[in-house]
């Protein structure tokens, strides 16, 4: 038995002001014309039926997530009280497919990533999953890199622990944070190193095991969670052990630590989109290098990206920024500093005149 369970929770706050508190990034269409959940359960559908997708998400996006996937069953729509990062909803999915289905190969994907090549994606799917069913391990795809990008984490490749369908397995060496420009073209140039997609294959006894040994708390805490499953202490006790739970990332709580991971190497297309200038990498640019959407005039505009949601947006003389009208907000800053959007919006809920633009 095999069960994807999608992690929803996250708010996209670098994609302000599409992005907001009650319309997340995953619920936009950044790169197509469908949301990017929409794309994500779409993408994993011929492998994984409807009944057997779990969705993770924030509380409060129930009725926005049921009419992008109306084919996911309700009940597998299940909602954080807190965001506690991605170690609790991998955690929380782990024992909702474990009490379903005890020790399926649970396959954990972020809601929001652009991937091409939908088929080769499956069909190292298919490796990845058949490595978790064969071996008590801890499996993620890794993603060949195509530039030195400074904006991900990496996985450092050991040796090779065995191949299926012509596609590399490895043992990791290490996960490393994300570097700056000049070992991030070191690692690309050694070929030992691989982008880390954030996408991972176990059976549920063996995360649940990783965690019972690495994260003792998390792991109580899903124990209370697991018994109290189908009764009507269910959402009271998942809202008691969310609250007490800390903050901690799947990566950093569990991989980072365990020493029975593998990677599948993985050469499809993918971008995790983690900011406006990930645009520039997916859509395509006029022959001024410019990518634009709505109703956009300009003049002596070069290598911009321009967003218009709603009347018009004119430039004249601009080069490199990040324009993004909507109909109650407009962002304008400089592309190489897409990343503080992010800051940008912590400011902006901290102000209680302008903390409606967030929400």
């Amino acid at each position: 038995m095999v069960k994807a369970v999608i992690i929803a929770g996250g708010r996209g706050e670098r994609f302000w002001p599409k992005s907001r508190i009650k319309t997340p990034k995953q619920l936009l269409p950044i790169a197509s014309k469908r949301s990017m959940i929409y794309e994500t359960v779409k993408r994993i559908s011929p492998l994984v039926k409807s009944r057997n997708i779990l969705i993770i998400a924030r509380k409060g996006l129930g009725p926005r997530i049921e009419n992008e996937i109306p084919k996911i069953p309700t009940k597998n729509i299940v909602f954080e009280p807190f965001g506690r990062d991605t170690a609790a909803a991998v955690g929380l999915g782990a024992i909702l497919v474990e009490n379903e289905n005890p020790d399926s190969v649970m396959v954990v994907l972020p809601a929001d990533h652009v991937i091409g090549e939908p088929r080769k994606f499956l069909k190292i799917l298919k490796v990845a999953i058949k490595t978790a069913q064969d071996t008590d391990s801890l499996v993620t795809m890794g993603i060949m890199p195509t530039r030195p990008e400074t904006g991900y984490g990496y996985i450092e490749m050991g040796l090779r622990f065995t191949v299926y369908g012509l596609r590399l397995v490895h043992r990791v060496r290490r996960f490393t944070e994300k570097p700056d420009r000049k070992k991030a073209l070191k690692f690309m140039k050694s070929g030992k190193y691989l982008w880390n997609s954030g996408m991972f294959i176990w059976r549920t006894s063996v995360i649940l095991e990783a965690m019972r040994k690495y994260m003792p708390k998390l792991y109580r805490g899903l124990l209370e969670i697991q018994k109290a499953l189908g009764t009507s202490k269910e959402k009271k006790v998942i809202e008691r052990v969310y609250k007490k739970l800390d903050k901690v990332s799947i990566d950093y709580g569990i991989m980072e630590k365990a020493k029975n991971t593998l990677v599948v190497k993985a050469d499809y297309l993918w971008d995790d989109v983690g900011n406006w200038q990930a645009l520039e990498r997916i859509l395509p640019k006029d022959k001024e290098g410019n990518i634009t959407k709505g109703e956009v005039s300009s003049l002596d505009t070069r290598d911009s990206i321009i967003l218009c949601g709603k009347g018009m947006v004119g430039t004249i003389g601009i080069k490199d920024l990040i324009i993004i009208s909507t109909e109650d907000a407009t962002l304008i800053c400089p592309k190489d500093r897409a990343q503080e959007v992010k800051e940008l919006v912590h400011k902006l809920g901290k102000n209680p005149k302008l903390k409606k633009y967030t929400e």
